[in-house]
C-alpha cells in the first residue's frame, strides 16, 4: 500500500484473501424503493445476510490474515458496538487467534451473545464508543495484543472495499451509492473500488443527524470531532473519522446527508415489510435517506445502490423501532378508551377491530388518573392499519360501540 490511501489493487489482493471467507451477498433489486425515492431503480446490498450479520468479516480477516506469527500469538484486542466485534472474534476463531473485544455498555446483548459464541473474552467498557476505543489501547499497551481497528487501517478499509467490487458486478448501471457513515471505513473502501473502475459513480455518506460529523469534516477538509453524539443507531455512534479513514473518504466521498433517528426507524420498517429483511438502525440509514423527503438528495432517474451493512439488533429493540416507523408511516395509533361493563366490552373492542381489518397490538387497562370518570374503565390500545384514513374509520366505529363513552387519539 502507497502511504495510508488503499487503491484498487489493494481492494483486489483483499478479495481474493477473503474469498474463501466471507459470502458473496445478493443485490436484490426493488421497485418500492425505486417508487418511493424516484430512482430508476434501486438495488438493496444486502450485508445483513453476510456472516456475522454484517459487512464487518470482511475487514476483520483481511487484516488478521496479514499478521506474523508472532502477531498472532500475542493475540488481538479491539473495540466495538458490536459488528466489528463479532468480525474480529470469527476471524480469530477462523485463524485460530485468540481475541479480546471491548464493547460500550450500550452495545445490544445480541451483539455481545455472538461475540462470546465466537470465543472472544467480551470487556463492557464505557459509556460510549470513545471509552472502549480508549480502554482497549491501554490494554494493549499493557499486554502486547495486537489493536485491530474497526475502520481506521487500511488493510480494514481494502476489506470493506470488496463490497464495490462486488456492486460493479451485480449492479454495472450503478449511479449512485448511498453508505452509512461511523468512522469512515466502509465508505472510503466502497468508494475506492468504484471510482478506480467507474470514476463517475456518485458517493454518497449517510450519518444519522445526531452523529454527524462527516459532512462538516469533508466541507471543511479537516476532521471534525463531535463532543457527543445522540443517535438510535449505534452500530454508526462515532463521534469522529481518523486520519486513515479521512485521508481516503475525502478522495472518493461526493456528498453526506443527514437522517433523523425517526427516518431510520421508518427506513427498518419499510426494510422489513416490504424487503422482507431485517436490518439494524445503522444498516437502515442509506435507505432512510434515500426515501426522506428532508434531504436535498436528488435521485430522479438514476439507478442507485444503497448498501444495508447489517442486521444485529435484538428483537425487543426491532419491534420498537418498527412500531415507531408505522407512526411515522401513519399506519399506527394509539388511543385511550372509557369503557363501561368492563371486561364484556373489550370482548365487543377486539371483535370490531378486527371486523375493521385492522390489527390489535396493544390492548391494557390504564392507570386512572384525575379527569377519568369514577364508573369507566379506562383502556388504552395500539392499532395498526393501512394509513391514516383506515385508523380513523376504526375508532369511529370503536366510538360507536355501547359502553364506549369516549374514545382520545393523536390523529387528525
Amino acid at each position: 500500500m502507497t502511504g495510508d490511501v488503499v487503491s484498487l489493487e489493494d481492494v483486489e489482493a483483499a478479495r481474493d484473501r477473503i474469498g474463501g471467507v466471507v459470502h458473496r451477498t445478493p443485490l436484490d433489486t426493488s421497485r418500492t424503493f425505486a417508487e418511493l425515492s424516484g430512482a430508476a431503480s434501486v438495488g438493496l446490498k444486502l450485508e445483513n445476510v453476510q456472516r456475522t450479520g454484517s459487512f464487518k468479516i470482511r475487514g476483520a480477516y483481511n487484516t488478521m490474515a496479514q499478521l506474523s506469527a508472532e502477531e498472532r500469538e500475542s493475540g488481538v484486542i479491539a473495540s466495538s458496538a458490536g459488528n466489528h466485534a463479532q468480525g474480529v472474534a470469527l476471524a480469530g476463531d477462523l485463524l485460530d487467534i485468540d481475541t479480546s473485544i471491548v464493547v460500550p455498555e450500550v452495545t445490544p446483548a445480541a451483539k455481545v451473545e455472538a461475540t462470546r459464541g465466537y470465543g472472544a473474552e467480551v470487556i463492557v467498557e464505557g459509556d460510549i464508543y470513545e471509552r472502549s476505543y480508549e480502554y482497549a489501547l491501554e490494554r494493549a499497551d499493557e499486554t502486547g495484543e495486537t489493536f485491530v481497528h474497526p475502520f481506521d487501517d487500511p488493510a480494514i478499509i481494502a476489506g470493506q472495499g470488496t463490497i464495490g467490487l462486488e456492486l460493479l458486478e451485480q449492479y454495472p448501471e450503478i449511479d449512485t451509492v448511498l453508505v452509512a457513515i461511523g468512522g469512515g471505513g466502509l465508505i472510503s473502501g466502497i468508494g475506492t473500488a468504484l471510482k478506480a473502475v467507474e470514476p463517475d459513480v456518485r458517493v454518497v455518506g449517510v450519518q444519522p443527524e445526531g452523529a454527524l460529523h462527516a459532512k462538516p469534516s469533508l466541507e471543511r477538509d479537516e476532521i471534525h470531532e463531535l463532543a457527543d453524539v445522540d443517535t438510535v443507531a449505534e452500530g454508526i455512534a462515532d463521534t469522529r473519522m481518523l486520519e486513515t479513514t479521512f485521508a481516503n473518504a475525502r478522495e472518493v466521498v461526493d456528498d453526506v446527508v443527514g437522517v433523523s433517528d425517526r427516518e431510520l426507524a421508518t427506513a427498518v420498517t419499510l426494510l422489513a415489510e416490504r424487503a422482507k429483511t431485517v436490518a439494524e438502525s445503522a444498516g437502515a440509514a442509506p435507505l432512510a435517506a434515500a426515501v426522506s423527503s428532508e434531504t436535498d438528495l436528488d435521485l430522479e432517474g438514476e439507478h442507485v445502490a444503497i448498501v444495508v451493512s447489517g442486521g444485529n439488533v435484538n428483537l425487543t429493540e426491532h419491534a420498537e423501532l418498527t412500531r415507531t416507523g408505522l407512526h411515522q408511516l401513519e399506519r399506527y395509533v394509539e388511543a385511550r378508551l372509557a369503557v363501561a361493563g368492563w371486561p364484556t366490552t373489550v370482548g365487543d373492542v377486539v371483535e370490531t377491530v378486527e371486523s375493521e381489518g385492522a390489527e390489535l397490538d396493544v390492548l391494557e387497562r390504564a392507570r386512572r388518573s384525575n379527569v377519568d370518570h369514577p364508573n369507566r374503565v379506562p383502556v388504552t390500545i395500539g392499532l395498526e392499519g393501512s394509513g391514516p384514513e383506515h385508523l380513523i374509520r376504526v375508532l369511529e366505529a370503536l366510538s360507536g360501540l355501547e359502553g364506549v363513552s369516549a374514545v382520545e387519539h393523536s390523529l387528525d
